[in-house]
């Protein structure tokens, strides 16, 4: 009968634990992802290329897009970070671009041009499709997307480097959707235990 009391207290926080793994869900709220400040023009560009050319929806950042000016390489890498990152479901290091982009809890949005925060509002799904390339810098065939506007998939496209998956961008997310079914499980576990 003394391991009674004891499940009881096992319980308790476990349920505070789940509680506050929702609260941290609920409150985590949208994010965009952006160019760094710090990081070079060179580095800007090769991962806007990037992103342009791996399904990201860059015709926004065409000349007449709502969102060409202010026509800087930092205004257009971060609409195409964003892009890229919310069209990938802001997958852990779908916002690196080797330490050029960064998370940002505010919206970059601006006049009419708006940075989604969301898969669904990231415009469309993307589709792959196998690309041959003749640069001798990039292997002989290469993977790339099609945006689902139809798009020729960048500004310049042609540059496609891998990049890393070592962001931790979703950590809270994961973190968040780890412990909140293993808080459940032990807590049904606990509650249907024969005594």
């Amino acid at each position: 009968m003394a391991a009674q009391p004891q499940n009881q207290v096992l319980l308790l926080l476990l349920v505070i634990t789940t509680i506050i793994s929702m609260v941290v869900v609920v409150v985590e709220g949208a994010s965009w992802c952006v160019a760094r400040s710090d990081a070079s023009n060179q580095a800007l560009q090769t991962a806007l290329d990037y992103a342009c050319g791996s399904g990201a929806d860059c015709t926004p950042l065409q000349s007449n897009g709502l969102c060409f000016l202010p026509n800087t390489i930092q205004a257009h890498a971060s609409y195409a970070f964003n892009s890229y990152f919310q069209r990938k479901a802001m997958a852990p290091g779908s916002c690196d671009f080797s330490a050029a982009a960064t998370i940002a809890q505010t919206d970059p949005s601006y006049g009419s041009c708006v940075y989604p925060s969301s898969v669904s509002t990231a415009g469309g799904t993307i589709t792959p499709t196998t690309q041959t390339s003749n640069n001798p810098t990039t292997p002989t065939t290469t993977t790339t997307t099609t945006p689902a506007n139809g798009g020729s998939g960048g500004l310049t496209p042609g540059l496609t480097p891998p990049f890393p998956d070592n962001s931790k961008a979703s950590l809270e997310y994961m973190i968040s959707s780890i412990l909140v079914p293993l808080s459940i499980l032990l807590v049904l576990t606990l509650i249907f235990q024969p005594m």
